[in-house]
C-alpha cells in the first residue's frame, strides 16, 4: 500500500470518506491479485483513477487486464482520468453514486 496518495486520489477521497454518498467507500482495497484505488463493497464496483501513466501502450493492456480478472470476480470497474477528477469532481461523483444505484436497483 501507498503511504502517500495522489492528487487526484486525495481530492476524490476526500469527496467520498465517511459515507458522504450513503454507502462505504474504502481506498486502497485488495481484490485478489491486485489492490485497486478505491472500493465499494456493497455494490462490487471497484473505482481506478488513471493518471499520464496509463495513457498508451503496454499500461493499456495492463489495465485491460486487470479490468478482465476483476470482472471475473464479480467486479465492475469504473476508470476515472485525474483530469476528470481536477475539472469536474460533481460530475464524478454523480457517476459514482449513478453506478452504485444501478447495482442496488438490480438487487
Amino acid at each position: 500500500l501507498r503511504k502517500s496518495m495522489p492528487r487526484a486520489e486525495v481530492i476524490l477521497w476526500s469527496h467520498v470518506r465517511r459515507n458522504a454518498l450513503g454507502v462505504r467507500i474504502r481506498r486502497q482495497h485488495p481484490i485478489g491479485a491486485f489492490i485497486v484505488d478505491f472500493a465499494c463493497l456493497r455494490a462490487r464496483l471497484a473505482i481506478e483513477l488513471d493518471g499520464p501513466s496509463h495513457d498508451g501502450g503496454l499500461a493499456v493492456d495492463r489495465d485491460q487486464q486487470r479490468s478482465a480478472y476483476l470482472g471475473s470476480r464479480g467486479w465492475r470497474v469504473l476508470r476515472i482520468p485525474n483530469e476528470d477528477v481536477y475539472e469536474n469532481i460533481e460530475g464524478v461523483l454523480a457517476e459514482i453514486a449513478k453506478r452504485i444505484q444501478d447495482v442496488e436497483r438490480l438487487s
